[in-house]
């Protein structure tokens, strides 16, 4: 419409010079009328007339043009008064608001992403053309989706000051189904095996509910590639998708899809060869290609061939490689004969590492984590390494990398990471309640990149139910710049095992410890230490287990004294990590074995060897469907001889089990029962005179037991699988800071020292007491959902067990809460 008038005006202009009788005339005064928002000296920009020009028709038309390119205009007049021509200009509206209603297919996000991309912002002048492309691209998008009843209506409301408020009303509709998908021309492989590759459904009955038969232009595409790849996985090199027909019914509630396909015949791979250049490696390409000869012709097989070649050149720099397949068909003897055209183009650099999204995080701390190093050459498999250990990092949810060429140079490239950080730690200050030990009191700090220096610092006091203690720990990862860690801790503990349904006993113990690790590769580490702990143990009562231990250190002249120990306690363990994140993987494993002991000057001699592993299959190829298994064993006795003893594991250090390695149990029941034997004493006869002679004591065979509470052994077993899953009704952005999954798990713990048969000539009451704390086999198992969030507290672990398999005396629980435990 403006243009019509641009052109009735230019003819009028036109009309008015041929009147006067001349075609041209010199400016001697330009004005411009209507303008509000747009600046004088803007619009003059665009306006190639100056005072003293000679102008005639075709350079006002010029101008007029120019006007309209500009953006800012509805519409523009020009008229000559005398000798000074004047531009009558009326402004396009501003956009002050833009609303959107009835969407659910497109988010608002992405809507105005796309306006953005149009120009159709909140400030920005409206073009109503380019408005109705907008309009029409959605119902396009719409259809495409199989909403074919889909409208939009955009509502231009005007404001004051020539202000426009846009809202976009949606009425999406229902999406129309799939009735029926038909496939024709296929004799080979029949339709039931073809619509089995295939994600689109059709006409599902009403009880497969949870399913969906919507079409979607985009999906029925994919599909339509997966039957062509597995034709070309078979030899079918010559198929071929002929037609592919969209028929929607009258009411647009349904859609029939018909694909028309011509199958041909296998072919074998006669041989195949390489042209270009290979950098000298052609005869490694060519013994680890998956290409062999006289097999049959593989669509997928020649794919990965050609992206091996491109990722083993990449490595080495060349990241613009391209590898083209030509293939020479032979119809008459059904063979093909295979060339790989290889150019492995230029060698890139990287110019510059740019990283961004680290609010806390500092830029070394992350650069120390990268293997791709600016000035050197581009590799993809230093990209993804880098990306991978800094993904490792507890405080780092997500890393993504961008590689962008440098303008006006073929050979240098720019890499971009991208990362956002998550909380590692906890501030804690006050109350706190957990399912084992109750109400607590504490107050302290617990953070993996302190300060953002990637350092881990820990100070905490906690008072609970039988606990008090006070800690304070620190390990710099990157002691030395080669990755050497080191760390340091100090320790106070106050501990009343009875009021943990273990056995009765007091423990003190303070201590100072320090350690080092070495790093072998990018994923094992070997890790050493050494700890002086001053401890002493007291109230320890009389059980059979603990006799060795207190017969051993027992003061005659003061029985009832606790015990003091000097323990000197050396460490060396191995870790080997390849999970793909450090909080919450999806991916890889994390295995580590360690040992403990104490050394021979030490008042306790003893060792703890513990192995744990944990391993991630990513089941889905979003990685949202993990499939995981754990496992942790566990051996500790004593060694040497003290006072004409054996030395034993003691039992502070025996091993436990925690709610979160066996869910739907309480912590500790599982463990052995301490055993107390007493005598079974015989009344005396009666003096003549009526004095009591007194008791004596009776045979062993008579004596009687009691079980008191869990002592725990020197052997443990946890396994465990779970299927981790999405978490339902949560959104994309919070789905890598909780984690739901189902669980079984089984554990036990027993004590290889305990010998069942010391009590086989008790009498057969009193042997039924006891089971056989020495037995392996005494596993609980349990099943049941678990879910997992990374609050700003920190760690929030909550259960829903149930116990499959149980000891008449255990203690269990269906729901249990922790905090600070993940998995």
């Amino acid at each position: 419409m403006a243009i019509k008038k641009h052109l009735a005006v230019t003819s009028l202009l036109g009309a008015s010079f041929a009147a006067l009788g001349q075609d041209s005339f010199i400016v001697e005064d330009l004005k411009v009328e209507g303008l509000q928002r747009v600046a004088l000296g803007a619009a003059l920009t665009h306006i190639p007339i100056n005072v003293g020009d000679s102008i005639d028709t075709y350079t006002v038309s010029k101008t007029i043009k120019s006007l309209y390119k500009s953006g800012h205009f509805d519409d523009i007049e020009a008229y000559r008064d005398g000798d000074k021509i004047v531009f009558k200009v009326t402004e396009r509206p501003t956009i002050s608001s833009i609303e959107f209603e009835g969407n659910k297919d497109i988010k608002d996000e992405q809507l105005t992403d796309s306006l953005n991309q149009q120009d159709i912002r909140t400030g920005e002048p409206l073009d109503r053309t380019v408005l109705e492309n907008v309009e029409k691209g959605l119902v396009e998008f719409f259809h495409s989706i199989g909403k074919y009843n889909a409208d939009l209506d955009i509502e231009v409301t005007r404001l004051p000051r020539n202000r426009v408020r846009l809202k976009f009303v949606f009425d999406e509709g229902d999406a129309a189904s799939i009735r029926q998908i038909n496939i024709v021309g296929n004799e080979l492989f029949p339709d039931e095996e073809l619509l089995n590759l295939v994600e689109s459904q059709q006409d599902l009955p009403w009880w497969k509910f949870m399913s969906s038969d919507r079409y979607q232009k985009q999906t029925i595409e994919g599909d339509l590639e997966k039957i062509t790849s597995y034709y070309l996985d078979r030899g079918y090199l010559r198929f071929n998708i002929d037609s592919t027909q969209v028929s929607v019914s009258p009411e647009r509630e349904s859609v029939y899809v018909t694909a028309n396909v011509t199958e041909g015949e296998q072919y074998m791979v006669k041989g195949f060869d390489f042209i270009g250049d290979l950098l000298g490696r052609e005869e490694l390409i060519k013994s680890v290609v998956p290409l062999k000869a006289g097999e049959l012709y593989n669509g997928s097989v020649v794919t990965s061939s050609e992206e091996f070649i491109k990722s083993y050149l990449a490595r080495f720099g060349y990241a613009n490689a391209e590898v083209r397949t030509i293939p020479e068909i032979d119809d008459e003897s059904k063979e093909v004969q295979l060339t790989l055209s290889v150019d492995p183009g230029k060698r890139v650099y990287v110019r510059r590492i740019d990283i961004s999204g680290n609010q806390n995080t500092a830029d070394e701390v992350i650069r120390r984590e990268m293997t791709q190093l600016e000035g050197a050459w581009l590799s993809n498999q230093n990209l993804e390494r880098s990306k991978l250990q800094i993904q490792r990092l507890p405080y780092m949810e997500n890393v993504e990398f961008e590689v962008n060429p440098v303008a006006g140079v073929d050979d240098q490239v720019d890499v971009g990471f991208n990362v956002k950080e998550q909380s590692a730690g906890s501030f804690t200050a006050g109350l706190a309640y957990g399912s084992y030990y109750g109400l607590q009191f504490n107050i302290g700090v617990s953070e993996q990149n302190f300060l953002g220096s990637g350092n881990q610092v820990a100070f905490n006091i906690n008072t609970s139910r039988g606990s008090e203690s006070v800690s304070l720990s620190y390990t710099d990862p990157y002691f030395t710049p080669d990755g050497v860690s080191q760390g340091s801790s100090i320790f106070y503990r106050n501990y009343d095992a009875s009021e943990f349904s273990l056995i009765d006993y007091k423990s003190k113990s303070y201590g100072i410890g320090t350690n080092i690790g070495f790093p072998i590769n990018a994923v094992n580490r070997l890790n050493f230490g050494i700890r002086w702990i001053e401890e002493e143990l007291s109230d320890l009562a009389e059980y059979e287990q603990t006799r060795v231990l207190r017969e051993t250190f027992l003061d005659p002249e003061n029985p009832d004294a606790g015990f003091d120990f000097t323990k000197y306690e050396l460490s060396a363990g191995w870790s080997r990590v390849t999970v793909n994140r450090g909080m919450f993987p999806t991916a890889g494993s994390r295995q580590s074995l360690n040992l403990q002991a104490t050394t021979p000057n030490s008042d306790l001699t003893y060792f703890k060897l513990n192995y744990n592993s944990r391993f991630y299959w990513p089941i889905s190829n979003d990685h949202r469907w993990v499939f995981s298994t754990r496992a942790a064993l566990g051996y500790g006795n004593g060694y040497g001889e003290t006072n004409g003893y054996d030395q034993v594991l003691p039992v502070q250090e025996f091993f436990r089990i925690t709610e979160q390695e066996l869910r739907g149990f309480d912590r500790n029941t599982i463990l052995p029962r301490a055993v107390v034997r007493s005598p079974q004493s015989i009344p005396g006869t009666t003096l003549p005179d009526g004095t009591p002679a007194g008791s004596i004591g009776g045979a062993e065979e008579f004596d009687t037991l009691q079980l008191a509470g869990r002592i725990g052994g020197n052997a443990k077993a946890v396994a465990g699988m779970e299927l981790i899953v999405p978490t339902p009704f949560l959104d994309e952005d919070n789905t890598s800071s909780v984690r739901t999954s189902f669980f079984v798990d089984a554990a036990n713990v027993w004590d290889t020292e305990f010998n069942v048969d010391r009590y086989q000539n008790l009498q057969p009451d009193e042997r039924a007491r006891l089971d056989d704390y020495s037995d392996p086999s005494r596993f609980r198992v349990s099943t049941g959902l678990s879910i997992q969030w990374i609050s700003p507290m920190g760690p929030m672990l909550i259960s829903f067990a149930y116990p499959l398999k149980e000891q008449e005396e255990d203690d269990t629980k269906t729901i249990s809460f922790n905090i600070s435990n993940t998995f």
